[in-house]
């Protein structure tokens, strides 16, 4: 809900004040919505009524549904009570519930107890829930009975549902005042939102209409490695680098890399398994491969890149899909001690992630080429995983978060496509030990060998890594295998955020290209959580690590090309950028082959009739004219009888 920090938002206005749109429109993006029904059907013969059932429907997208609970009053408490904390309830509305409440046919009724019934249930929902009830109290009082009966149950329900709620509003003319908390905090050009500590279970799912301001700095439950919440973490910068000039280019050509950095509002996300996150299109992936085959090229055409056409079809929801025009690059920067960085130099993770904030090395070169933003996340250190937990619990749910926040982030600015890399010493190890506890994979099978600075191979930091990755193992044997424990145990805050910005990308739409161990093993513990994020990722190339190649076989993943490259986690996918760009550029702008329209004739054109103008003319007898006599032979020949005569004009010798 685009309300952060609160669970459950109670909705009051008049009629036609707008309340119900305003209350859709906070549950707008959530994945997946549970629309509550209170009202009864009413008369068949009344039209009206029947209109305005039909108006409130017609507005609701096609993949919420519906539950009506007219039939008995108490089962809206049921259903608050028994929904899951990754659910979305609108209920819509109270005035409908308090009528079937009135209703003769269940009196008599101790109604106050039915109204706290249903308060107790709100307190207690574990899912995010909007309701939406008429305000009364601003008029006349009714003037029968059953009027003043009705005003009366209400006015208790709406105080009683006001009192549970976290955050109250009122819709007067269209335009949101909210009343509880009393100062709530305004994002530009959005309804005033409240905010404040998250309670459990609490989610946030931007409205189509709300828009962070710029300048409003970022807010998270917790601090990431702090047991503790702490009230602000700042989303790290994004950078936009020039590429430097290349010797035969002169200085001062501009490049044009937009700037992409919008800041962040709280959010109480919660993340646990079974979350139901979008799909991509099933149907405009297969319509754009099929439209390839009849494309105007010279040759057979894309070969194994129509992939990629399928996926950008898939992820755009069109069979026409377009270049990615907007992409940032993600490189979390997390260290592993122990013995999954043995052969590493210390503090070469910080070099790195240095030399890519000051726009110099592989990545960010390679960034600047391709017009890509630049974002540099720092991630929990992990501790030694062979003998302790690599991230306490509390940090997981906080890593997964910010990881979460990343993504949205990105997606708020216009990100079209992620890239996902990594460069924290011992990553490999934590995969590899990802891996092994996820997919049932011997480490040393996963684990790539050690090269050093001077490029040997070091065997010995390999053995110590594997002998890191086994007694990790053993010492986790009999621990759960769910996400989170995976998480805390092995895989530590770089995977952990890994896999909150590959939710996060889904639950918005957004593809990631992966690069390397940290994406896969991400997307392996992503499965756990939300089986929809795999699908939304995107392999360029293996590099012939076998972490890699494992994870993208159990992912179904294919890698699109290989080239066996290792430039670094992130890098590698750049360098693949720009072809995969020029295919999609190339699949959007060729026409349909001529002969597929009916433009040309399958014939060929018609030939010109030949001319014989260099030859000289005949000279020679008419044989065609009727009066012709053919002359005499000059010597003896044969001689014709009268019977053999032909009528062409010989005659008897």
């Amino acid at each position: 809900m685009s309300v952060d920090g609160w669970n459950t938002v109670l909705v009051l206005g008049g009629i036609r004040s707008g309340k119900s749109e305003f209350a859709e429109s906070l549950v707008a993006d959530a994945p997946v919505v549970r629309y509550v029904a209170t009202a009864p059907q009413g008369d068949p013969e009344d039209t009206e009524w029947a209109t305005r059932l039909a108006t409130h429907r017609a507005r609701r997208p096609g993949s919420w549904t519906t539950e009506e609970t007219a039939g008995e009053p108490r089962r809206l408490a049921d259903v608050l009570a028994s929904a899951e904390p990754n659910e979305t309830l609108l209920v819509d509305d109270l005035g409908g519930w308090v009528t079937v409440l009135l209703d003769p046919e269940y009196q008599p009724a101790d109604d106050v107890a039915t109204i706290a019934e249903l308060a107790e249930a709100i307190r207690s929902c574990a899912a995010r829930v909007v309701l939406v009830s008429p305000e009364v109290g601003l008029s006349l009082v009714p003037t029968t009975p059953l009027g003043r009966a009705f005003t009366d149950a209400l006015g208790a329900a709406n105080r009683a549902v006001a009192d549970a709620c976290d955050a109250v509003v009122l819709v007067v003319a269209g335009q949101p005042a909210w009343l509880k908390p009393a100062t709530p905090a305004t994002p530009a050009a959005a309804p005033a939102a409240p905010t404040g500590s998250a309670s459990v279970g609490s989610v946030r799912t931007t409205a189509r209409h709300a828009a962070p301001s710029q300048g409003t700095p970022g807010r998270a439950d917790a601090a990431l490695g702090d047991a503790e919440p702490t009230p602000e973490v700042q989303l790290p910068e994004v950078l936009t680098h020039t590429p430097p000039a290349a010797p035969n280019q002169e200085p001062g050509i501009p490049w044009a890399a937009p700037t992409m950095a919008l800041p962040m509002v709280a959010t109480g996300l919660v993340i646990q398994p079974g979350m139901e996150l979008p799909m991509p299109d099933e149907y405009a992936g297969p319509q754009a491969v099929d439209r390839l085959a009849t494309l105007d090229v010279p040759g057979a055409g894309l070969g194994v890149l129509d992939r990629v056409v399928g996926f950008a079809a898939a992820t755009q929801g069109t069979s026409s899909p377009v270049a990615w025009g907007s992409v940032r690059v993600l490189l979390l920067n997390g260290d592993h001690a122990g013995g999954a960085s043995a052969g590493t130099v210390a503090g070469e993770s910080a070099r790195r992630a240095a030399q890519a904030r000051a726009g110099r090395g592989a990545l960010a070169r390679l960034a600047a080429e391709a017009g890509a933003s630049l974002q540099v996340v720092d991630t929990p250190a992990a501790a030694p995983m062979e003998t302790q937990p690599a991230l306490a619990g509390e940090q997981v749910e906080s890593a997964l978060r910010y990881g979460w926040r990343l993504a949205e982030q990105a997606a708020d600015a216009g990100v079209q496509l992620l890239v996902l890399g990594a460069c924290g010493a011992g990553t490999e190890a934590a995969a590899a030990a990802v891996l092994a506890a996820t997919a049932g994979a011997e480490p040393p099978s996963v684990l790539g060998r050690v090269i050093t600075e001077s490029g040997e191979i070091d065997d010995a930091a390999w053995m110590v890594r594997c002998a890191a990755v086994r007694d990790a193992l053993h010492r986790t044997r009999r621990s759960p295998r769910s996400a989170k424990d995976v998480l805390a145990e092995l895989g530590g805050g770089d995977v952990a955020v890994a896999t909150g910005v590959l939710l996060g990308a889904t639950a918005r739409r957004v593809p990631v290209l992966l690069d390397g161990p940290v994406g896969l093993a991400a997307g392996m513990v992503s499965r756990d959580l939300a089986g929809q994020a795999r699908h939304w990722c995107l392999l360029a190339d293996h590099g012939q690590h076998p972490a890699v190649r494992l994870a993208a076989d159990v992912l179904g993943l294919t890698p699109l090309l290989d080239l066996r490259l290792d430039l670094g986690e992130g890098a590698n996918a750049l360098v693949a950028l720009p072809m995969l760009r020029s295919v999609l550029a190339l699949a959007a702008a060729l026409p349909v082959h001529p002969s597929l329209t009916g433009d040309a004739d399958p014939d060929g054109p018609d030939e010109p009739e030949p001319e014989y103008d260099d030859e000289p003319a005949y000279t020679g007898p008419d044989y065609t004219d009727p009066e012709f006599v053919e002359p005499e032979p000059a010597g003896p020949g044969p001689t014709r009888t009268g019977a053999d005569e032909p009528a062409s004009g010989w005659r008897a010798g």
